[in-house]
């Protein structure tokens, strides 16, 4: 998929948004009005709960990463810490990830079209943590190359790295599903060494 392509898929999330498809940045979504029962029924989940429920499930950690929109962006590449990212389908080759409504760096990934998914090795919990944080240059100091197909930020010494466009965006609550279909990929194993993957579990990296 060729510029046009990226663009189109750009297009797509925003109709489905119900943003205006104009050119220019993409601006983040407000959050959303989530309450599906009414006043006088049962309270939902606490969200405290949810959290300490669901944090019992272990994850791997990702880096997702775009490229600058146009050369010499002053804003640079883009990247943010990932748990929620998983495979989704084999034929066509898919995957996806999750990403709050509310997040800054999403449309600047929108707007590019491509992503890399950067899977971190055992050893990256702290460049985990600088992905993690708001406001600060996250490349700083950071060693990458581009992704072979979408120029994406390739994190080295990840455990593996998977190079995508953007296919489709769906809503899920205060999230959005992002799908990418995968062009590329590769993982430290195909070099001769095989990297341990980060994990996190009920709030802390497993060491």
């Amino acid at each position: 998929m060729g510029h046009a392509g990226m663009a189109a898929a750009a297009v797509r999330y925003l109709r489905s948004a119900g943003a205006p498809t104009v050119a220019g940045p993409v601006e983040a979504l407000p959050r959303p009005d989530l309450r599906a029962v009414g006043e006088d029924e049962r309270a939902p989940v606490d969200p405290a709960r949810f959290r300490r429920v669901l944090g019992h499930f272990a994850t791997g950690v990702t880096v997702v990463t775009a490229p600058a929109v146009t050369a010499g962006d002053p804003a640079g590449p883009a990247g943010f810490a990932c748990q929620s990212f998983a495979s989704l389908s084999l034929d066509p080759p898919l995957v996806c990830f999750m990403v709050g409504r509310t997040s800054t760096t999403w449309p600047r990934i929108a707007r590019a079209g491509v992503f890399c998914v950067n899977v971190l090795g055992a050893h990256q919990g702290e460049l985990c943590r600088g992905f993690a944080v708001s406001g600060a240059d996250k490349f700083a100091g950071v060693v990458y190359d581009a992704a072979p197909v979408s120029g994406s930020p390739r994190l080295a010494g990840a455990a593996a790295w998977i190079d995508c466009t953007v296919h489709a965006v769906h809503t899920g609550g205060d999230h959005l599903i992002v799908v990418g279909r995968v062009d590329a990929l590769g993982a430290s194993g195909d070099e001769g060494t095989d990297v341990p993957p980060l994990l996190f579990h009920r709030g802390r990296f497993l060491t």
